[in-house]
C-alpha cells in the first residue's frame, strides 16, 4: 500500500514542474523529474566550443556557465560509440550532427521500434524513428535512442514481464499536456516494469529508453551529481545565471 501511494505521489496536483523527486514504482526506487518545455529551456550537448567532447556533467556545467546559463538538470541523452559520437540522429541548436538510423540491428538501439526525443520551440515530442524519418519535424534539439518504452499507449511488444535483465535504466516521455518526464531507476529494473512506469504512472503515451549501464543524473535540488565513465550526448535544462 505504501509503495502504491509513493507511485501516486508522482502525479499529485501541485507538483512543481522542474522538481526532481525520489519515489518508488512497485519495489523499484525511482528518481523522477518533470519540465514544461513552454517555459523550461531543454537543450542537448556533446562538445564544447573548442570541439572537445564534454563527457560529463562538470564540464557541461562549466561550458554552459561560460554562456551565462545555469545547469539545473542533466541526464545522459542517448547511446554513443566508443568515441562518444551518437549512434543515431543527433540535432544540436538546429544543426544535424548525425543522421537518423531506421534499420534494425544489435543491442538495445536496434530493438525496433526505437525513437527520437525532439525538442521544438515551446514543445517536445517522442516520435517513433521511421515515422520521424517520413515527416521530420523542425527539431531544435533531438536525440535518437532505443527501444521505445511506450508506443501510442502500448508497451514495446518485445518486453517480457519476467525478464531477468536488470539494469539501472533511464528514459524520457511526454504526457498529453506536453510536459516532459525524465526518470531513472535507482536499482536494476527490467524493460517491462520501466515501460509500465511511463505508461501507467507518468501517463506518457510515447516514451523512449535512453540507456542502461551508463545512466546518470545531475539534479542539484536533490543534491545529486552522478559520475562515471565519459558520456556522449547529454540532455540539459538551464536557466539564466543569477546576477
Amino acid at each position: 500500500m505504501i509503495k502504491g501511494l509513493l507511485g501516486a505521489l508522482l502525479l499529485l496536483p501541485g507538483l512543481a514542474f522542474g522538481a526532481c523527486k525520489n519515489t518508488a514504482f512497485e519495489d523499484t526506487p525511482i528518481t523522477h523529474c518533470v519540465f514544461d518545455p513552454a517555459v523550461d529551456q531543454i537543450t542537448m550537448h556533446r562538445k564544447d566550443a573548442s570541439g572537445a567532447n564534454l563527457g560529463g556533467f562538470v564540464p557541461l556545467r562549466r561550458d554552459l556557465a561560460s554562456d551565462g546559463r545555469e545547469l539545473i538538470f542533466a541526464m545522459n541523452g542517448g547511446m554513443f560509440h566508443d568515441d562518444r559520437a551518437p549512434v543515431g540522429l543527433f540535432i544540436e541548436d538546429g544543426v544535424q550532427k548525425m543522421r537518423i538510423v531506421t534499420r534494425d540491428g544489435p543491442g538495445n538501439f536496434g530493438l525496433l521500434p526505437n525513437g527520437v526525443f525532439c525538442v521544438l520551440v515551446g514543445t517536445a515530442r517522442v516520435i517513433e524513428s521511421r515515422a520521424f524519418a517520413k515527416a521530420p519535424p523542425a527539431c531544435a534539439y533531438a536525440t535518437q535512442s532505443g527501444p521505445m518504452l511506450v508506443i501510442d499507449g502500448a508497451l514495446h511488444p518485445r518486453f517480457l514481464p519476467q525478464s531477468d535483465s536488470l539494469f539501472i535504466r533511464n528514459g524520457v516521455g511526454v504526457d498529453a499536456q506536453g510536459r516532459v518526464h525524465f526518470a531513472i531507476s535507482n536499482r536494476g529494473v527490467n524493460f517491462h516494469r520501466f515501460g509500465r512506469l511511463f505508461r501507467d504512472v507518468l501517463k506518457t503515451p510515447n516514451a523512449l529508453f535512453l540507456d542502461g549501464k551508463v545512466s546518470r543524473l545531475f539534479a542539484p535540488e536533490i543534491r545529486r551529481s552522478d559520475f562515471g565513465l565519459p558520456l556522449g550526448p547529454m540532455i540539459a535544462v538551464t536557466r539564466p545565471q543569477a546576477r
